[in-house]
């Protein structure tokens, strides 16, 4: 690939259907639009790259009902302009040329850079999961619904043989979720099956305390943003008090100023998700920051196809992450983008013999 070239950029979008009906303390998702951004060099046609923008319905800061017109605008004002393909150029080029609201198509454009520089192989930068097919460990992920739908996902999480579980909780009696947390704990001790929860905060603040000090009883990992997003003190005195490490996920959307949220709030862990946080540098930067302060963090993709969830794959593995992403979303959906991403035994897994289907 050449250091510099000028660039053709389409889109084609494609509307998701989900398996089942997923459930969040946001409400209840039934489809889901993504748009799968490409990159031509014009004077060598035949190498392309692929990259995704895919808003998150009511939590995306660029899900919006002109999206599509917007992205299309974006990508015309960038046909023409002179790009380096170097890694580091790319990212820095396109944090000037992207807004910071619109976190969802600088993802997908730094992405879909990427990969062309590279060969337009679907890789992004040297990596174990794509280079040398090694597996990356994920959580097995509980999807909110009424009781019976919510333990016949546990019992198949646990015969496919995940070691860690994440269950979304806030949608159905906080009684009955205790009582499927218990009932796999009490099959499996926390050497055995690490424990996650998602309250998507669903808790008030009054009762987050009480709530949390139920579920320590259970020995759970930890809790992904117990209360709403944007109250600072509120969920700093949380951090401060609770008996049960909390992770701040919404917390982190739509803010640039990294530094003071994680001064101002000190979490335990920190969630990140590309397409919603400004795409791989800004990840890269809340990275750096949190480990400043020993602050923990994993990786969780964001509802994306395959084409999404494998460019978030890369990024963990090239990150050398120890402990259990949130990765399994590419088996949601009907008509997801046939690729070789695999799920076995717990773990991510990249399968060159199988091919990726043409987005087209």
């Amino acid at each position: 690939m050449r250091a510099s070239a000028r660039l053709q950029f389409s889109y084609i979008k494609r509307t998701l259907d989900f398996r089942f009906e997923a459930g969040t303390s946001r409400g209840v998702l039934t489809t889901r639009n993504v748009f799968w951004i490409k990159v031509i060099d014009t004077q060598q046609p035949q190498r392309v790259g692929w990259g995704e923008a895919a808003p998150l319905v009511k939590l995306s800061p660029d899900h919006r009902p002109d999206f599509e017109e917007i992205l299309r605008k974006t990508l015309d004002s960038l046909s023409g302009v002179k790009f380096d393909l170097e890694e580091r150029a790319i990212l820095e080029q396109l944090k000037r040329l992207i807004p910071f609201d619109l976190p969802s198509i600088r993802f997908g454009l730094e992405t879909a850079l990427l990969d062309l520089a590279m060969g337009g192989q679907k890789r992004l930068f040297p990596n174990r999961f794509f280079d040398s097919q090694e597996g990356i460990s994920i959580n097995g992920l509980i999807w909110m619904g009424d009781r019976d739908f919510m333990l016949e996902q546990i019992d198949q999480k646990l015969k496919d043989g995940f070691d860690c579980i994440k269950m979304k909780i806030g949608a159905i009696d906080f009684e009955q979720e205790v009582a499927l947390l218990r009932y796999i704990r009490s099959r499996f001790s926390k050497d055995q099956i690490t424990l996650r929860v998602d309250a998507n905060g669903a808790f008030s603040p009054d009762t987050a305390l009480e709530k949390l000090s139920r579920l320590a009883e259970l020995d759970i990992h930890s809790i992904e943003q117990p209360t709403r997003a944007g109250d600072w003190e509120a969920m700093r005195n949380l951090c401060q008090t609770t008996p049960l490490p909390i992770a701040l996920d919404e917390e982190l959307i739509g803010v640039s100023e990294k530094q003071a949220l994680l001064d101002a709030i000190r979490p335990q862990h920190i969630i990140l998700k590309p397409t919603l946080l400004g795409g791989i540098m800004e990840t890269r930067e809340w990275i750096e920051l949190a480990e400043e302060r020993n602050i923990g963090w994993w990786m969780t993709s964001a509802l994306e196809s395959n084409v999404g969830l494998n460019a978030i794959s890369q990024l963990a593995s090239a990150l050398n992450t120890t402990i259990p992403q949130g990765l399994g979303t590419g088996k949601l959906y009907h008509n997801n983008l046939d690729s070789p991403l695999e799920i076995r035994a717990g773990k991510i897994l990249y399968n060159p013999a199988n091919g990726w289907e043409n987005p087209a």
